[in-house]
């Protein structure tokens, strides 16, 4: 690699690492380098998702995630629109499947009203299912701010802007190693050693470890967790007309199982969330000893699994039974079956959990010297992306030693 030392090296190539890399490539951060380890760009949980621009309904009010995500949701449609990305804001139905769920419906349309959401709308059952023909509920709740978008292609966008504005994208670059010098960190990588003064290190399922090449100790560990998804076959995308999302489960960052037609075509069901047996496991023949090792060694891990494990049984059986997804989907759409779906794609979320074994809900950065670290990130960060790298670039401004 060319004898350069970067004012700054983001480590990963997803959108929150690229929309960093925009904010401070557009502020005039002339000498950065994004490294990613993959041989493209979004290869991990930015281009396995479900694409939906979320609208900030289900988060607490005041918390990172709900600021980032009511602000960068409008950032991103925005950006879209000039860039030409493909997406709609369609507007989504989270609907009660049983008397139970109905209070819950009450309790987001306060979240959301408190999270300054625009046309969230109380729906009768007769009214659900005037959005939403073929769904059996009790009761909904419309989100006209919901989309989908195409985010791996924002994501090449993104870089395409840090690259006319002087950044240097380098891939095939995964991070080995981390030396502090006096004035500078080097990092020994796949594609030879990168010397900056300051690092970001946004590498969503590396990032902890990626953490601890730097010397730092984190509070938290990365625990992957597997959402595998159907897709319905092209005859029956018409049981679903824009997104049907089920009443979340308050004890879980997860949204369950839900019905999204996608921005290039095509609708997706579910996902599951199953403990996946590696990092980068995105099938049940993905395993990792050193990976399985790691989490089998963490307290915080059989904490977790102390306190949710039945939840986690019904996720595995569900990974395995087709029959018993497919009920899962059915208290949403009666008609389903079986036959109308077929194998879907896979994303891998980087949920990062404390040592109590409690799920870090909210956006987590770590602070150090020269350094920031992104610790957890999980949705809606792809639709807060810009505004939490504008966040992260201000962060920079005020800590960094930069030039210019």
């Amino acid at each position: 690699m060319e004898n350069t030392t970067y004012d700054i090296a983001i480590i990963g190539g997803g959108i929150i690492g690229l929309a960093t890399a925009m904010a401070l490539a557009e502020a005039g951060r002339r000498r950065l380098i994004v490294l990613e380890a993959e041989d493209r760009l979004a290869a991990h949980q930015t281009g396995n998702n479900s694409g939906v621009i979320h609208s900030g309904l289900y988060y607490k009010p005041g918390s990172r995630k709900a600021r980032n995500c009511v602000e960068g949701r409008e950032l991103l449609y925005r950006f879209c629109q000039e860039h030409g990305v493909a997406h709609d804001r369609c507007g989504k139905v989270v609907v009660a499947t049983s008397e139970a769920e109905l209070p819950a419906l009450d309790v987001l349309h306060e979240r959301g009203t408190a999270n300054g959401l625009k046309g969230l709308r109380k729906l009768a059952a007769e009214e659900v299912r005037e959005f939403e023909p073929h769904v059996a509920a009790l009761g909904g709740l419309l989100v006209p701010e919901t989309g989908i978008v195409d985010f791996v292609g924002a994501t090449r966008c993104y870089g395409v802007i840090v690259q006319q504005h002087g950044g240097q994208i380098t891939k095939h670059a995964r991070v080995d190693a981390v030396r502090n010098a006096p004035a500078e960190l080097v990092l020994e990588t796949t594609a030879g050693a990168v010397h900056c003064r300051n690092l970001i290190n946004c590498g969503g399922l590396e990032s902890d470890r990626v953490a601890r090449l730097c010397g730092l100790k984190p509070e938290v560990q990365i625990v992957p967790f597997r959402g595998e998804y159907y897709e319905l076959i092209p005859d029956r995308t018409h049981l679903v007309t824009n997104l049907i999302y089920p009443v979340p489960d308050p004890r879980f960052p997860f949204l369950g199982v839900h019905f999204t037609r996608m921005a290039l075509g095509g609708v997706e069901a579910g996902p599951n969330a199953v403990l996946a047996l590696k990092r980068e496991g995105y099938k049940w023949s993905d395993v990792s000893p050193a990976d399985l090792w790691e989490m089998a060694t963490f307290r915080g891990f059989w904490r977790l699994v102390a306190r949710h494990w039945k939840t986690g049984m019904g996720e595995f059986y569900r990974s395995l039974s087709k029959a018993a997804f497919v009920r899962q989907l059915q208290r949403l759409i009666p008609e389903l079956q079986a036959a109308d779906l077929q194998p879907g794609g896979a994303g891998v979320r980087a949920q990062a959990v404390d040592r109590t074994g409690a799920l870090v809900d909210d956006f987590s950065f770590l602070e150090a010297d020269r350094m920031i670290h992104v610790l957890n990130a999980p949705s809606p960060a792809a639709t807060a992306s810009i505004s939490i790298g504008r966040t992260i670039a201000e962060l920079a401004g005020k800590n960094f030693q930069l030039d210019g």
